[in-house]
């Protein structure tokens, strides 16, 4: 067996197997120049071609990174993948290749070598080498942390967009610190030498001891398994089921599970897979279920559990045929929009697709409907299961932050740590924090905070009051996490304060108080939190929430989580919405105050519309569609129409758009607003509409008999059965289902072509039995106005039958 290898200088000969042979490389790397990539490019491109998985992760910590770097990069091959982690100032230093040999074990070298070409070829370095001495399990661990490192919530694709950006940021700091790269101090040497990053720990499972084993559905889980096989019925191969926090959504899985075959379940937390194992153990214990994860890997398993980050590897997707699973279940679906999981849900076909969540909207700034085409089959608030008396009621308390957090730097996704430590620590904040608390408090407590710092210094401050408090994070080292929560549900513990440990995967039924001592940076992990309260437990009647709440960004939003209907296209959200019997919201009076004047000073709509867009265009690295707004923006779509009449003129007022395109706009904005604002009870305008764009460029604008419509139109809305079943089931339309030429063009002729000539002003028109658009636009912008109608007739029949299926 060979020994591990010392290299102290030309690394550059010893990466040439493994970039001459792998069927994957993966480089992490704490920055990146151009000298570098020009010395591995011939041989990334070469890789490429055939068809060698390449995936880049690179940092920004002091802008060493060059941007003709990343430039260079993402042009070798339009298969490699780039990355760069948004360091925020933090240290980022990893310096790692790692590659993987068919037939062979991988191998990684890891050291002090980044990519540049003095460190690969001329500098003294010191890295090892571990080929056949490394063990399949090290390689596999090596792996996992370089994928979770690589798809990090820090990190964002190198493209046109953020290259554009990363630049302007290059060249500001530069100027700031010009000799920064090339006179580096004693001291910041040492530190990007030999600080690392510590992996992230991830959390154990808890169970509640008393509970008893679920081998029958509850009332929730038998109404969702009702309207699944429903929906199995009628055909679908995909679905998503919206569940509240506490009601059982793996156990749900896992009872649909028993009317298939195969089953592969996907999940981003090791604990959660485990724990769903033990859950689907209780259903079907004639089942082989094996774990496929790190150095855990039951392949030919009946029922097979699945770390995102793992499957998302070519090496680890191709174990696996694209046909090998009759079920697949995505675990916490809101994920599902990322890229991680895209690739895999591309990748298989299964019989049908189930996604499970809680929090299913684009709180987090993704839409996932789309993923299961748009079929939810089963959605339940957690104010109704509470209704239901499914949950535990909860008493809302808003306590008053005087915090002006206006002062504090905001970093695109979060407050600078150390602006905001230096308001979270002082002595009287730390006092408001434990008084709310002992005045509001019940028996067990989890408080979730925003930093380490934070949380250790509050369970100090409270240890100091005679509270038996412990704060619980991934660099705890004096306590398990098991033995912090067995002892919380003992009594033996009054708080945990915890950073982001406890949103997903976690049960922790006995937890009657709810502390939340950090700005809502996020809707969705707001959600998570709150249902990590309301478990049902013999030892509760109800779970204390203690909030406080300034005039952070965000504070007035939260409140959406407690209004079970749909949030209106129109007017601000309720600030006390109405609770159901047995729960309860107080706010202090400046509470109510404050949360009024965030609303009535929010962020310029207009300013919160074109942060989204931009932050939609960074990832897609491109313009983004009208449809694609809706699907993947951070604000809801309609905003754009209501404040901008057209998706073309928000791009036109944000200057996205080129000369030529703004002449075409100046010439077609009135009929894009009348395609934008068209009434529609029904999606018939948009239908004889779409047949029109379907005779392409030249001809879209030609007249059209309601005859030559009806087959198209009879069609589309017997296709598909959510079409037929929102639009096309009246008695009339009924009648209609076998097709019946004239019966289908009289019906065209007087609805969609009738009433939209009659309300257009003029715009489109219906006479003599012909249909026409009162418009005409010269060749050179024919082309532009057709794909923008094209773009709004797209997206507004997706939002008509999404909004009438009430999703």
């Amino acid at each position: 067996m060979k020994s591990i290898k010392l290299v102290t200088s030309n690394l550059y000969e010893e990466l040439l197997e493994g970039l001459t042979s792998a069927r994957s490389i993966h480089i992490l790397t704490s920055f990146v120049m151009k000298s570098g990539v020009d010395v591995l490019a011939p041989h990334l491109k070469a890789a490429a071609d055939r068809g060698a998985e390449i995936q880049v992760c690179t940092g920004d910590y002091l802008f060493v990174t060059q941007p003709e770097a990343l430039e260079r990069l993402i042009t070798i091959h339009p298969n490699i993948s780039v990355r760069l982690y948004k360091s925020n100032g933090k240290s980022f230093h990893p310096k790692a290749y790692l590659f993987d040999i068919p037939d062979e074990n991988g191998y990684f070298i890891v050291g002090s070598s980044n990519l540049s070409r003095s460190a690969l070829k001329t500098g003294t370095e010191w890295n090892l080498s571990l080929t056949e001495s490394v063990s399949p399990e090290t390689y596999l661990e090596a792996l996992d942390q370089f994928q979770k490192t690589f798809l990090h919530d820090q990190t964002i694709p190198v493209n046109k967009e953020t290259l554009e950006e990363y630049q302007l940021q290059y060249e500001g700091y530069h100027q700031k610190y010009p000799n920064l790269v090339r006179t580096w101090t004693e001291a910041e040497e040492q530190e990007m030498t030999l600080t690392t990053v510590e992996p992230v720990q991830e959390p154990q499972i808890i169970a509640d001891p008393t509970a008893p084993y679920i081998i029958t559905p509850r009332p929730s889980q038998q109404e969702a398994l009702e309207l699944l096989q429903n929906t199995l019925e009628e055909g679908y191969d995909k679905a998503m089921v919206v569940m509240a926090t506490g009601l059982g959504k793996t156990y749900l899985a896992g009872f649909f599970a028993q009317n298939f075959k195969r089953i592969l379940f996907i999940a981003h937390r090791e604990e959660i897979l485990k724990q769903a194992k033990q859950s689907f153990q209780h259903i079907m214990p004639e089942q082989t279920l094996g774990l496929y994860y790190g150095t855990e890997k039951q392949p030919e398993a009946d029922v097979i559990f699945a770390s995102i980050y793992t499957l998302g590897m070519k090496r680890h997707l191709e174990v696996f045929s694209p046909d090998d699973f009759d079920l697949i279940v995505v675990d916490e679906f809101h994920h599902a929009a990322a890229q991680s999981y895209q690739r895999v849900i591309d990748y298989f076909k299964p019989k049908f697709l189930l996604g499970i969540t809680a929090t299913p909207d684009r709180m987090d700034g993704k839409d996932v409907y789309a993923i299961c085409d748009g079929n939810v089959a089963y959605q339940i608030h957690f104010i109704v299961a509470i209704q239901k008396q499914w949950l535990a009621p909860f008493h809302y308390y808003g306590v008053y932050d005087d915090t002006d957090y206006r002062q504090i730097t905001w970093l695109g996704t979060k407050y600078d740590e150390e602006e905001l430590l230096a308001v979270q620590l002082t002595d009287e904040m730390l006092e408001k924090v434990y008084t709310a608390w002992f005045k509001l408090k019940q028996t067990r407590t989890i408080s979730f905070c925003s930093s380490i710092r934070q949380a250790n210094t509050l369970a100090n401050y409270f240890k100091s009051k005679g509270i038996r408090a412990v704060s619980l994070n991934s660099k705890t080292v004096d306590i398990s996490r098991g033995d912090a929560v067995q002892q919380l549900n003992d009594g033996q513990l009054d708080i945990i304060f915890t950073v982001d440990l406890f949103n997903e995967g976690v049960d922790i039924p006995s937890v009657d108080t709810l502390l939340f001592v950090r700005p809502t940076e996020s809707l969705t992990v707001f959600t998570q939190q709150v249902g990590r309260g309301l478990r049902l437990h013999n030892a509760k009647s109800h779970c204390v929430i203690i909030d406080l709440i300034g005039n952070y960004r965000n504070a007035d939003v939260k409140m959406q989580l407690f209004n079970a209907e749909p949030a209106k296209e129109k007017g601000p959200v309720n600030i006390l919405p109405s609770v159901p019997e047995g729960c309860l919201i107080d706010f202090d009076i400046k509470v109510i105050d404050l949360l009024k004047e965030l609303q009535a000073k929010k962020q310029p709509r207009k300013e919160k519309l074109l942060y989204a867009y931009h932050e939609l265009k960074r990832e897609l690295g491109r313009r983004p569609t009208y449809l694609e707004l809706h699907l993947q923006g951070n604000a809801p779509s309609q905003e754009y129409k209501q404040e901008f009449k057209s998706y073309v003129g928000f791009l036109n007022w944000a200057d996205e758009l080129s000369d030529s395109e703004k002449e075409a706009f100046k010439e077609s904005e009135e009929w894009l607003i009348e395609v934008e604002k068209t009434g529609m009870s029904k999606s018939y305008k948009m239908v004889v509409l779409k047949y029109m764009l379907l005779r392409g460029l030249e001809h879209w604008l030609d007249p059209v008999t309601p005859e030559e419509v009806a087959p198209f139109f009879h069609k589309y809305f017997t296709e598909k059965e959510y079409r037929r079943r929102i639009d096309f089931s009246d008695k009339a339309a009924k009648q209609m289902w076998t097709y019946d030429e004239k019966k289908v063009a009289r019906l065209v002729a007087t609805m969609p072509m009738t009433k939209w000539s009659g309300s257009s002003r003029s715009k489109v028109m219906f006479n003599e039995n012909l249909f026409r658009f009162n418009v005409k636009f010269n060749e050179s912008i024919n082309k532009l106005v057709f794909k923008w109608t094209k773009e709004i007739c797209e997206y507004r029949l997706h939002y008509h039958f999404e909004r009438k299926d009430g999703r």
